[in-house]
């Protein structure tokens, strides 16, 4: 029995200690928070930012803190953006971090630790001050740790509804703020890759990973790597084109799980994408033409066919992409409009016959002085170009694009657009027609 109990308490130990105190916080990069009158600041706490964040949480008069990256310490501060007298402004040195429950513009749960300024109901009356008894008496009164400042909207009885606040109406004792759960508050258009809401939970109730940590699961998604992607604090997202929002959660034996969002009642569309249908820009996701062959000339596979190709692309689940009958599509930001083949053996390929819309091709460069060659082509338009190659010796435009091409998709692009325009012939590399990182697309699941 004995044994077991230790067990039990070694287990809650170990789930426990993958949350990081940084959870509780909102960063915002290269920035300071600024007040009138700093002298309500503590002193300098030398250490990482986790003991900062560890220390600033211990503290009820903590709100926030900034890391010097410099210096490598911190300072808790008593404010936030939202306080009187305190701006936010530009300084590379610091980041600043704040507690969640402060800056949220939504509630997590019931409301109980919302800790924002809304001071009016849902109706708009206004709030009564919680250190009055008029025009209504009541039994709360504020100290440091329920956080009945001003007259701001409240959860000091756990209501099922959320925050409320007695009213300045006399006949309107008391009513609910309305202040949305983060479940709600930005709806999920289409399948999520623009969600940018502040929920930090999964649809089971685990807690999300901060996505600039790697613990307690590694991952590929660096926030300094896809800076387009927008991945905050540990904020359900989508960077990988699945079929809607999700994280990874602070539990090690979960690796990640979607997130449950409210979808938008308006008409669903991709925001900032441009829709062509006889050329392809970009990477070709706002492409909605009738190409339905791969480079090659292999017919594509239906998208609401799981034959002969089983994928997780069903049109019903990413109502945005466009995926109508077998035309080439490019649902998940590859290079290139591709489509599953119809035959069992190449299960994805491009579609490279798609031809590029004219003023979506961009020169990749220039050349200095002679233009010694990094790399050789062939003689005719091109000749001495000088490309960020890394090779280092010359090679015939034939070799390299071979060499390139076994390496990466991308390299194919390059070497065509270093070619001036020039389509290369449909390769017969098996690898080529069947580029490895399509090789199990679909297959990825949460």
């Amino acid at each position: 029995m004995l044994t077991g109990l230790c067990a039990l308490l070694t287990i809650s130990l170990v789930v426990t200690a993958q949350r990081s105190p940084l959870n509780d916080y909102q960063r915002s990069k290269a920035t300071e928070l600024a007040h009138q009158s700093e002298e309500n600041v503590k002193e300098e706490i030398r250490g990482d930012v986790h003991v900062c964040a560890k220390k600033c949480s211990d503290l009820l008069d903590c709100r926030s803190f900034d890391y010097n990256l410099k210096t490598l310490s911190c300072r808790l501060l008593p404010w936030t953006q939202n306080s009187p007298l305190v701006t936010m402004t530009k300084n590379v040195i610091y980041d600043v971090y704040q507690k969640k429950d402060y800056v949220r513009e939504c509630v997590v749960g019931d409301g109980t630790t919302y800790r924002g300024m809304t001071s009016h109901t849902v109706k708009g009356k206004t709030c009564q001050h919680w250190r009055q008894k008029f025009p209504h008496d009541h039994k709360y009164f504020p100290n440091s740790q329920n956080g009945l400042h001003e007259n701001y909207c409240r959860n000091p009885d756990k209501d099922a509804k959320g925050p409320w606040c007695y009213t300045t109406d006399k006949n309107v004792r008391f009513q609910s703020c309305g202040i949305k759960t983060c479940e709600e508050a930005v709806c999920l258009n289409c399948n999520g890759e623009d969600y940018r809401g502040s929920l930090d939970r999964t649809e089971s109730g685990k807690e999300c990973q901060r996505w600039d940590l790697q613990s307690p699961h590694s991952h590929p998604y660096n926030p300094e790597k896809y800076p387009d992607k927008h991945l905050d604090d540990n904020y359900c997202r989508n960077p990988d084109s699945s079929e809607r929002p999700w994280c990874y959660t602070t539990d090690p034996k979960v690796e990640r799980e979607y997130c449950e969002i409210t979808k938008c009642i308006e008409k669903q569309r991709q925001q900032n994408l441009t829709i062509v249908s006889n050329c392809f820009m970009g990477r070709g996701e706002g492409y909605r033409g009738k190409a339905s062959t791969t480079t090659s000339g292999i017919p594509c596979q239906n998208w609401d066919s799981q034959t002969p190709h089983k994928h997780r692309f069903n049109p019903e689940k990413y109502p945005c992409k466009g995926l109508e009958e077998n035309y080439c599509r490019n649902p998940d930001g590859s290079e290139a409009p591709w489509c599953f083949t119809t035959n069992p053996n190449i299960r994805v390929a491009y579609c490279y016959q798609i031809k590029r819309c004219p003023d979506d091709v961009t020169d990749t460069g220039c050349y200095h002085g002679t233009g010694r060659p990094t790399m050789e082509l062939p003689a005719g338009p091109g000749r001495g170009f000088r490309a960020a190659t890394g090779l280092r010796k010359p090679m015939t435009f034939s070799s390299a694009l071979e060499r390139l091409y076994r390496k990466t998709t991308v390299g194919i692009q390059m070497v065509t657009v270093m070619a001036h325009g020039v389509t290369p012939r449909t390769p017969k590399h098996p690898l080529i027609t069947a580029p490895s990182n399509l090789a199990m697309r679909g297959l990825q699941s949460i």
